[in-house]
């Protein structure tokens, strides 16, 4: 089965604690904290495959997670990183957040994205030790790891796609034109998945031709089989329109093209401005006034119109040296540019947080949500510093502080942040 939407749920693992430890040594009084650090969580990490051309696998597996970093130990030995784990889809699928949309990745080559990064180690107590602090008896957590419900979307890398009703002979044009072989049949739906050829245009020029299934109308809003795979032209740099001139269907061509390129405004409008071009099949079929009504037509639109017989190559060498041409004025095969995540809205006492004083004067403030915000924190800016004092003030942590009982120059951890507070 043909899979090309697929919802799956993705955690990154998480830092490894880092540990409390002294230096134990003969002769050695005060050996000092060496507590070392935890390792970081490994992350999720999505590669395209060539081998692979569906989705199905996701259909029995839909929970993935990295291995978690192992804690750190004494004698300032770190811990582990966790194991990346490594997730293969098609070329060309497109990862997006599932609650928002948002675009996450776009998997049109080779180049390995981490999509959920691993959790950092906690650090160990060796790091806390200060002149007034000889011996910090305690350590940081490991943060947790991202985690993502994402849907995967296949989009085809080709550079060309058939639109058409069923049955005008789309499959056939590509079957005669390259090497690829779908089954061709003369009933509707014959064709069930996409299909892609490479057409070769000379010894060192071809291009990818994709073969959709039919579209019908309503077919925008979800009815038949092609709508489900409209989404695989949204990255073609040109559309041939493949048209049954000779109405054997009873059908009319000029309907035809006109509902076709309806359905495909309805599903994006963007797409239905694509470049295209006509191909009017099956003329050995039809009547020279209906050739030449539909020519009138089309070419009254300003578009490109060619005649063509698909089940014995008539006109398809003509039809292709024409794209060929088209293809070398358009722009690349889209690529979909990852979006940046939301800025998180904070709201007074929306968020939990806990506050835990781990040692004399020192308060450790937990609360996953302010992860975000101090992964974009650069603690050499000041304006960025100030927006993070601002999140701690709005979010009622500064108070909740104080009702701790933290006094004026007691330390404040926050994961891998360490500041005095000051009233």
């Amino acid at each position: 089965m043909f899979v090309d939407v697929a919802k799956i749920h993705i955690k990154a693992g998480d830092g490894g604690d880092g540990a409390v430890s002294f230096h134990r040594e003969k002769y050695v009084a005060n050996g000092g904290p060496d507590g070392g650090d935890g390792g970081k969580g490994g992350d999720i990490i999505f590669v395209a495959d060539t081998n692979l051309s569906t989705l199905a696998d996701f259909r029995y597996k839909r929970k993935y997670k990295g291995e978690n970093g192992q804690n750190g130990g004494k004698s300032r030995c770190s811990g582990k990183k966790g194991q990346d784990t490594i997730i293969k889809v098609p070329l060309g699928t497109v990862i997006k957040e599932a609650e928002t949309g948002r675009i996450m990745a776009d998997l049109s080559d080779a180049e390995p994205v981490v999509i959920a990064k691993g959790g950092r180690g906690g650090w160990g107590n060796m790091h806390f030790a200060t002149a007034t602090r000889q011996i910090p008896r305690f350590s940081k957590s490991g943060k947790p790891g991202e985690e993502f419900e994402v849907q995967m979307e296949l989009k085809l890398l080709a550079d060309v796609g058939l639109l058409g009703y069923p049955n005008v002979g789309k499959s056939t044009l590509v079957s005669v034109v390259s090497e690829a072989k779908p089954k061709i049949a003369n009933y509707h739906f014959t064709t069930l998945t996409p299909v892609l050829g490479v057409v070769r245009v000379a010894e060192e020029k071809s291009f990818v031709m994709a073969d959709i299934p039919g579209v019908i109308e309503g077919a925008g809003e979800g009815v038949g089989l092609g709508h489900e795979f409209l989404r695989h032209i949204e990255r073609c740099r040109l559309i041939v329109h493949v048209v049954d001139v000779s109405g054997s269907e009873g059908r009319n061509a000029i309907e035809d093209f006109e509902t076709i390129n309806k359905e495909l405004a309805v599903f994006s409008e963007e797409l239905s401005k694509r470049p295209q071009i006509v191909a009017a099949n099956k003329i050995d079929m039809a009547e020279d006034e209906q050739i030449e009504e539909f020519r009138a037509y089309i070419e009254g639109k300003g578009l490109k119109f060619f005649e063509m017989s698909a089940a014995i190559a008539h006109g398809t060498k003509e039809l292709i040296n024409c794209v060929a041409a088209e293809l070398d004025k358009l722009p690349p095969i889209v690529k979909y540019e990852a979006e940046a995540a939301p800025e998180p809205v904070i709201e007074r006492n929306k968020y939990e947080y806990s506050i835990e004083m781990i040692d004399d004067g020192v308060y450790e403030v937990t609360a996953d949500w302010l992860i975000p915000i101090m992964n974009k924190t650069n603690p050499n800016d000041y304006e960025s510093l100030q927006y993070f004092q601002r999140m701690l003030t709005q979010s009622g942590i500064i108070d909740g502080l104080r009702k701790a009982g933290i006094n004026e120059g007691d330390t404040v951890v926050i994961y891998d942040f360490e500041f005095d507070f000051v009233n």
